[in-house]
């Protein structure tokens, strides 16, 4: 699962970014790059204090901030990374990977996998834990599977889905030897089926009302299942608070309480440094300096799946015009915007070439400098021959129409205003003026959904390793998370095409292909990933930089 806006694998977030010191992959991306110092690939460390679940002691309550999300259905179009997050601790983790992408099942969902291939078509047959319940008593059988396929197929347009890839190729859910075995055929074959059901939802979940609107802003604990449930969600103050769920017949959570706080993120370092908190996202070098040597905590920093993105809306007026679009990216300076990040980090990384694998995975390419370069004088001239004339006060226009692009900046954090404020430095001396205009981080998604925006800057962080199964998902025309609206129905059709390759490395050859031809539409610009890097209380088990992993909540706890 990626948890994007729109993506069941890679939930767009409206978060601060995380933070280091980057210098640029090649010369094409600035006059100003520093490659002899530069990695070739971002670091793949974790680091989340791996502890066996029997070296953790029963007790105890784990506190962060969060709090739950507009839309709290994660395989909903509308739904963030903050309802991936929210929805594993009182749902089904039925499928997890390693910090580095290994498939790892779940024997309290799944006692049995196996996978074959029948006639060239897939044949996925899932055994499910004859113990396995929802809250509400009803067998966790092989219909909440089909159920969950069913919804997010795109055979009724009437669910928004974040991603029917993958779920369009099965042609049917059948009944195994008894209800508790799922039967899966696909057409073809899927390499990368896991991520389709890391989770899955209650058959009274998957109707078409209760997909898209019974988790606005409320919790379902009847229609989930696992080793927690909710035991307060506040929709007053934000905050929830997960508690040991009496009907879970696998091992037990070894935390009394999880609990969210609803905070600003500005406000979680002094949170965190009063001890209201146990873990907290160190953004920035300042607040990697406040949290610094506190006493009873350690940092945890690693590689980070994680990629921030500058999206341009193609159907605004002004970004409607392929080359405004150009000449935008070429006057970004994706260099000096890192070190503004990651200013007084000890980190590099290379610039992020690819909005579907990380430099770490095999088959990732640099898909932007093939298509891509920092040209400011170049855009000067694009603009020119495209009738866009510099005015007296130095901004450019056209037919009446000034070249002002919008950007919506979210929230107050410094980081965010020196960003918005670098890019527009860049831009003005080109005779693009770029109007900041903020908003509050609680309207992100309704920013996103209603396309209200010229030019926003936002974060997707992958939740499995199979990255190449998500290009629809940031370049088709006809889906709802490309929330740039860029592309056309025949590139969607080669993107389409990527999705049936069987072998995954070849998968992957033809999806950075068709990615330089969708980068090519001038309207999504990767910018920096960044470290995972936190403030943790000692003590805290299996919390972290985790890539890929995500721990079960029954081991989240204390070292004995």
């Amino acid at each position: 699962m990626r948890t994007r806006l729109a993506l069941p694998v890679a939930l767009i977030a409206a978060i601060s970014v995380a933070a280091t010191a980057c210098q640029s992959s090649s010369g094409k991306d600035s006059a100003r790059s520093d490659a002899k110092n530069t990695p070739a690939a971002a670091p793949s460390a974790a680091d989340y204090n791996p502890t066996p679940y029997d070296r953790i002691k029963d007790g105890g309550t784990y506190t962060t901030v969060g709090t739950f999300d507009d839309q709290g259905n994660p395989f909903n179009v509308n739904a963030t990374l903050t309802a991936s997050r929210v929805w594993a601790w009182y749902n089904a983790d039925a499928i997890t990977y390693s910090p580095t992408g290994d498939v790892q099942y779940n024997p309290d969902y799944f006692s049995d996998v196996k996978v074959a291939v029948v006639g060239g078509n897939q044949k996925v047959t899932l055994t499910i834990n004859p113990k396995a319940i929802f809250n509400d008593g009803t067998p966790i059988d092989w219909t909440a599977i089909r159920a969950t396929w069913k919804a997010n197929n795109g055979s009724d347009k009437a669910y928004a889905a974040s991603s029917t890839d993958g779920y369009d190729q099965i042609t049917s859910v059948t009944k195994g030897v008894n209800a508790k075995q799922a039967v899966i055929t696909f057409h073809g074959v899927n390499p990368s089926w896991s991520s389709l059901f890391t989770t899955f939802l209650h058959p009274k979940a998957a109707t078409v009302a209760n997909f898209n609107n019974a988790y606005v802003k409320k919790a379902h604990p009847e229609w989930g299942a696992g080793p927690y449930t909710v035991g307060k969600w506040d929709t007053h103050s934000g905050d929830i608070t997960f508690v040991r769920n009496p009907k879970w017949w696998g091992r037990k959570g070894k935390l009394d309480k999880r609990v969210y706080v609803n905070l600003e993120s500005t406000a979680a370092i002094n949170a965190f440094k009063n001890g209201q908190i146990d873990y907290v996202s160190a953004t920035d070098a300042e607040s990697l300096e406040q949290i610094k040597g506190l006493k009873g905590t350690e940092i945890r920093s690693g590689g980070s799946p994680f990629e921030y993105s500058l999206y341009f809306n193609t159907k605004s007026a002004v970004l409607a015009d392929a080359t405004v679009r150009k000449a935008i990216e070429e006057n970004v300076d994706r260099t000096q915007i890192a070190k503004i990040r990651f200013q007084g980090l000890d980190y590099k990384e290379p610039l992020p070439g690819s909005a579907i694998l990380y430099s770490f995975q095999k088959g990732y390419q640099d898909n932007l400098s093939a298509v891509l370069k920092y040209a400011p004088q170049e855009a000067g001239k694009e603009l020119d021959a495209a009738g866009w004339k510099p005015g007296s006060d130095g901004v450019r226009a056209k037919n009446g129409r000034k070249l002002e692009v919008g950007y919506t900046l979210l929230g107050d954090d410094p980081l965010d205003k020196a960003t918005a404020g670098a890019l527009a430095a860049m831009l003005k001396p080109v005779g693009i003026r770029l109007d900041i205009r903020k908003a509050d981080e609680a309207d992100f998604s309704k920013i996103l959904s209603d396309r209200k925006f010229d030019l926003f800057l936002s974060g997707n962080r992958s939740m499995d390793p199979f990255g190449a199964r998500y290009l629809c998902d940031f370049y088709c025309s006809d889906r709802d998370s490309n929330i740039t609206g860029a592309g056309s129905p025949a590139l969607d059709r080669e993107i389409r095409a990527t999705g049936k390759i069987a072998d995954l490395g070849k998968q992957a050859a033809a999806a950075n292909e068709v990615e330089r031809k969708a980068l090519r539409e001038y309207a999504f610009l990767p910018l920096f990933s960044g470290p995972s890097t936190y403030g943790v209380k000692k003590g805290l088990a299996n919390v972290g930089a985790t890539i890929f992993y995500n721990p079960l909540p029954e081991t989240v706890g204390w070292e004995k």
